[in-house]
């Protein structure tokens, strides 16, 4: 969770945000995710800004959940404090990458 202020505090807000969202709450979490949208390649990153695409300013991503058919990536304003997350199907088109799969983390 971006700008958390300790890891505790992190987990705490993840939970607490999956729950809302009834998205399951999974030791493999997801970094970054890459799909495609009517012939357009997007990426998505925790702690990054979604695609200008999206109209969320600079809002940064905090965090993406792997549901059972789709992915829910938030936002404040998509997801954590109003509104809907995002939600990206998945299929073969679609490609997660998870914080165990980056070496810099």
């Amino acid at each position: 969770m971006p700008a958390a202020k300790d890891n505790i505090k992190a987990e705490q807000v993840y939970s607490a945000l999956g729950q809302s969202l009834k998205a399951p709450i999974t030791q493999k979490r997801i970094w970054k995710l890459q799909w495609r949208d009517n012939e357009i390649d997007l990426e998505s990153e925790v702690g990054k800004p979604l695609p200008s695409s999206y109209q969320t300013g600079k809002e940064l991503v905090l965090a993406i959940f792997e549901c059972e058919n789709l992915y829910k990536i938030c936002t404040l304003s998509r997801g954590a404090v109003k509104g809907e997350p995002i939600l990206v199907g998945k299929n073969s088109q679609s490609s997660p990458t998870y914080f165990s799969d980056n070496v810099n983390n």
